[in-house]
C-alpha cells in the first residue's frame, strides 16, 4: 500500500514538474525541510533562509513558507485518517484550536517588530531546550487526554499563535508540549502535525490578503513539502527514542544559534 502510493505520488510530482514548470530547486528545499521538520521541527531554519538565497523576498518566503506548511499538514492529517491512527475528535479539536491561533498570531505580526519577536523566539527555544535535555521519560503514552480546560486549550492556542506569526520552532515547541501532557513521542508528532495544519491555514487566510503569495513557488514549496511529510511519516514508527531526542535537542540548538545571530 505504501509502495502504491509513493509511486502514484511520484508520478504526480512528475507531470506536476513537466505542465507547470515549478523550480525544481524549490521541491527540492520542501523535500528536506519538511521530512526533518515533521520528525523534530524547525523546517523554517531550512525553507525561509534558503529561499531567501535563491532570491525570494523576505515576506514572500514566509507566505510561501505557511502555504507550503499547511498543504504538507493537510497531506499529513489524510495519511493519519487513512492508517486511523489518530480519532477524528482529537483532530476536529487541535484543527479549531489551532486556525484561531494562527490568525491572531498573523494579525498580531502586523504590530510587532521582528527583534521583538526574535526575542520572545530565543527565550522560548531556550526554555524547550532545557525541558527536553531535562525530561528522560519519552514512553508514556494514552490515548489524545488534551484537556478541555483553559490551560488545556491556551497553550496550543499560544503555540499556533506564534507559528501563525512567526513560527521557528513551533513544531519543536508542540512535540515538547504532547510528550510533556503524557503523549508518546509518535502522538506527539502526529498531533503536532495536526496543530500546524490548523495555524499555517488561519495564518495563509490573513497573509494571502497581503498579495505576497507568488503562486508559483508556492506550488514548489508545497510538493516537496508533501513528499517530505510522508516520507517523515513512513519513517516516524522506525526512529529510536534516542536518535529522535538527539534530533529534537539538535533542531532546537540550531535554531537557537540562528535566533542569536539576528539579535546581535
Amino acid at each position: 500500500m505504501k509502495k502504491t502510493f509513493i509511486v502514484l505520488l511520484s508520478l504526480v510530482i512528475f507531470l506536476a514538474l513537466i505542465f507547470t514548470k515549478i523550480p525544481l530547486t524549490l521541491v527540492i528545499i520542501g523535500v528536506v525541510a519538511s521530512f526533518i521538520g515533521t520528525l523534530a521541527g524547525g523546517g523554517g531554519l531550512i525553507t525561509l533562509p534558503a529561499m531567501m538565497l535563491v532570491g525570494i523576498p523576505i515576506q514572500t518566503s514566509i507566505a510561501t513558507n505557511k502555504f507550503s506548511s499547511g498543504i504538507a499538514a493537510l497531506s499529513s492529517v489524510f495519511y493519519l485518517i487513512h492508517h486511523r491512527e489518530l480519532h477524528l475528535t482529537a483532530m476536529l479539536k487541535n484543527i479549531a484550536i489551532a486556525i484561531i491561533g494562527g490568525i491572531c498570531g498573523a494579525l498580531l505580526t502586523a504590530s510587532m517588530s521582528e527583534a521583538v519577536m526574535n526575542g520572545i523566539a530565543c527565550i522560548l527555544l531556550l526554555f524547550a531546550l532545557l525541558i527536553t535535555l531535562k525530561k528522560t521519560d519519552w514512553t508514556i503514552h494514552t490515548e489524545d487526554q488534551q484537556s478541555l480546560t483553559i490551560k488545556g486549550l491556551l497553550q496550543p492556542f499560544l503555540i499556533a499563535a506564534y507559528d501563525g506569526g512567526f513560527g521557528p520552532g513551533s513544531s519543536t515547541f508542540s512535540i515538547l508540549y504532547y510528550i510533556r501532557n503524557h503523549a508518546s513521542y509518535i502522538k506527539a508528532v502526529q498531533l503536532t502535525r495536526v496543530l500546524i495544519f490548523g495555524s499555517c491555514t488561519g495564518a495563509f487566510l490573513v497573509f494571502y490578503q497581503t498579495g505576497f503569495i507568488q503562486w508559483h513557488y508556492a506550488i514548489a514549496m508545497a510538493v516537496g513539502s508533501i513528499i517530505g511529510s510522508q516520507l517523515g511519516l513512513i519513517v516516524l514508527p522506525k526512529v529510536p527514542l534516542k536518535i529522535a531526542k538527539r534530533l529534537l535537542i539538535g533542531i532546537m540548538s540550531l535554531l537557537l544559534i540562528q535566533v542569536m545571530i539576528k539579535i546581535l
